[in-house]
């Protein structure tokens, strides 16, 4: 069985390209195309100076000439609906890291799985310290009655919160079994001081230069606070999640919805 064959959408992206780097250094996979709505050239050179692949704006004939196994997508939550149906009326297998997809997005995913046999993996978050961030908090949530969440990301990013963040509220709620307290003020002077807020959990959001992605989880108790915090540095934390998402995703039927399962962190707390 020769390497897994990938393309990349969104390959001109910041991520994307990391992508493609961590492409080229597994000798298990094999970037094979690329699509990109800013595409102004035919064909994209590797990373690693190894060779060049097809570069299109049409995934539609991208998928038709290279015949793939996987799509990884990293582009916008728009793009990404419009290319999931495409690659998964092809048989080609989805590993998904856009954010701002919604829960209707992410149901029609695990639909278009479920239609046409293939597996999908989509991730508000593929570093891993990010999963196990998630997964400590929600091991502490058991012990908490109060707990907030600061997530600060580049001025660039679309949506607020972050997925990451709703994700951890999720987990946390789930391990807790109902809602946290809140504490409430009587005269908010600014509005929306206290944050978005699920179930008791309060989210604020940062947007601004300097930063990349962060994100940091406070539990408060009577004379003591517990904070768990996970900051992104560089893309190429990403890579390890993304990778290990390719090779999983053809052994799985359906959609795995974040990297919990496969890191075997899915059962219990």
């Amino acid at each position: 069985m020769g390497p897994i064959g990938v393309i990349v959408h969104g390959a001109l992206g910041r991520v994307g390209e990391e992508v493609l780097r961590a492409l080229s250094l597994d000798p298990e996979l094999r970037a094979v195309g690329a699509v990109d709505l800013r595409a102004d050239r035919d064909h994209l050179p590797l990373p690693d100076g190894s060779g060049e692949i097809p570069l299109s704006k049409d995934l539609e004939s991208i998928l038709s000439s290279m015949h793939p196994d996987v799509l990884v997508d990293f582009t916008n939550a728009e793009a990404t609906m419009s290319a999931v149906p495409i690659a998964a009326r092809r048989g080609v297998n989805l590993v998904v890291g856009t954010t701002g997809l919604t829960a209707e997005n992410i149901k029609e995913i695990g639909r278009l799985c479920q239609e046409n046999g293939v597996g999908a993996v989509v991730a508000p978050n593929f570093a891993l310290g990010a999963v196990l961030m998630a997964h400590l908090a929600g091991i502490a949530a058991r012990f908490f009655d109060y707990a907030e969440i600061l997530e600060m990301h580049h001025e660039g990013k679309a949506d607020a919160p972050s997925g990451t963040a709703i994700q951890t509220a999720r987990a946390m709620l789930g391990a807790r079994g109902k809602p946290f307290e809140k504490a409430e003020v009587k005269n908010e002077t600014l509005a929306g001081t206290r944050g978005g807020e699920v179930e008791g959990i309060a989210i604020h959001s940062m947007r601004m230069p300097g930063l990349l992605a962060h994100q940091e989880v406070i539990f408060g108790g009577e004379g003591q606070t517990l904070k768990i915090r996970h900051d992104t540095i560089g893309r190429e934390c990403y890579m390890p999640g993304v990778i290990l998402a390719i090779k999983e995703v053809g052994r799985r039927s359906g959609l795995v919805y974040g990297l919990e399962s496969l890191l075997g962190l899915g059962e219990g707390r």
